[in-house]
């Protein structure tokens, strides 16, 4: 074969070999490879800073083992996160920068009510989709005028209604409260008014205090003073930590019973005495060492609770919430489809609007009439014992 032959086939050759691989690349779907950036307005310092900061672990946790799983079809979570300071006027900035950087899928908010509630005319104004890891109903009600503003955190109704069933059945018939001073203990006393009317339960007095007060004697001597069988305590966890402890000083002998946004730590610390036998409804990934993993559901909680454990060395309560936040915006995004590399705000919006989840919470289910997901029965009964939150019975 000639030289001169030789070369033309082997380019011919090469020629062909160039033409199947660009059809090939014309003929397939460009792989989106775009990171889906959530952002998270947290409380990292000020009052809230415990929660915030469980709240942080709980984001960079999850974000790390989704980006291992290859769930995401080569895409990864990228957070930015922002300190508010506990304070409604610092989350809103944070918001107007989060919602003005074009790369930001979602954001996650923190614990705050004040911050959350505040952010509602900007997050609908600037359509970026929010979902808020604060209790007051008024996050995420009226849903008309909160459509790109979601709720995943125990309601106040949800909560009265296990509480007074609670109480019910161990014979309580007459109770205090001891609530915070914002919009969530409001919700608190009117549930519990509501609910104690069915069973004729008597409120026989009621506290509210400001969430930054550390010094809850008070308080707590004058409710305690009305001799109830039991304190109901509706407050953000350390100073539901600081109640037990006034109860203790003031030598009630009735019983403690915590509403779910008193969840904390796992283990009660310097707190383990006061709260002994202490009731608390939260969801159930807070004790799951001590259930059966007998759905996969239930075995996905387990695998998170020992996860944070073996990272952080103990388990916050709330943290499963902001584990639940990230996956609902992950699995949104990648429904809500659109050219690649470029956020869909509100295609995202509309699949969380409509998405169900057993999540790490418990059952979550939003709908177009309700944005705050997480169902009642994700609520469970509690019990301190041994300086830690066990299950009751």
């Amino acid at each position: 074969m000639s030289p001169i032959r030789s070369v033309t086939i082997a380019a011919l050759a090469s020629a062909l070999v160039a033409t199947t691989l660009t059809g090939c690349q014309l003929g397939a779907e460009e792989q989106d490879t775009s990171p889906i950036v959530i952002a998270a307005d947290l409380e990292l310092s000020g009052p809230a800073a415990a929660v915030g900061k469980a709240f942080q672990r709980a984001l960079e946790l999850k974000r790390d083992q989704l980006n291992a799983s290859g769930a995401l079809g080569g895409r990864t979570i990228e957070l930015k996160v922002k300190d508010n300071r506990s304070d409604a006027s610092e989350s809103l900035r944070n918001i107007g920068d989060f919602s003005s950087d074009s790369r930001v899928s979602a954001i996650i908010m923190g614990g705050c009510n004040e911050c959350a509630v505040g952010a509602v005319r900007t997050v609908n104004e600037k359509k970026i989709p929010t979902i808020a890891l604060a209790a007051s109903s008024a996050v995420a009600n009226p849903v008309a005028e909160r459509r790109y503003v979601f709720k995943l955190a125990p309601n106040a109704a949800d909560s009265a209604a296990a509480l007074t069933s609670e109480l019910r059945r161990r014979g309580v018939r007459k109770a205090a409260l001891l609530r915070s001073d914002d919009s969530y203990g409001e919700e608190g006393l009117t549930a519990l008014r509501r609910e104690f009317d069915k069973v004729d339960i008597k409120l026989v007095a009621d506290e509210a205090v400001r969430t930054t007060v550390t010094d809850v004697n008070e308080p707590v001597a004058t409710v305690t003073g009305e001799k109830p069988q039991a304190l109901v305590i509706w407050t953000p966890p350390e100073q539901a930590m600081l109640a037990a402890t006034a109860a203790q000083a003031a030598s009630f002998k009735g019983s403690l019973f915590f509403d779910a946004a008193a969840a904390g730590d796992l283990f009660l610390g310097a707190s383990a005495k006061s709260t002994e036998k202490a009731t608390l409804v939260f969801t159930q990934t807070m004790v799951i060492d001590d259930v059966i993993a007998t759905t996969p559901a239930k075995a996905a909680r387990r695998q998170w609770f020992q996860d944070y454990t073996a990272r952080f060395g103990g388990y916050n309560g709330s943290s499963s919430f902001a584990a639940d936040a990230v996956q609902l915006i992950a699995d949104a995004e990648l429904r809500a489809g659109g050219p690649a590399g470029k956020v869909n705000r509100d295609g995202l919006r509309d699949v969380l609007e409509t998405s169900q989840l057993d999540g790490l919470s418990g059952p979550i289910r939003m709908t177009p009439d309700n944005h705050s997901g997480l169902m009642p029965q994700a609520l469970t009964t509690l019990v301190a014992r041994g300086g830690r939150w066990r299950l009751a019975g």
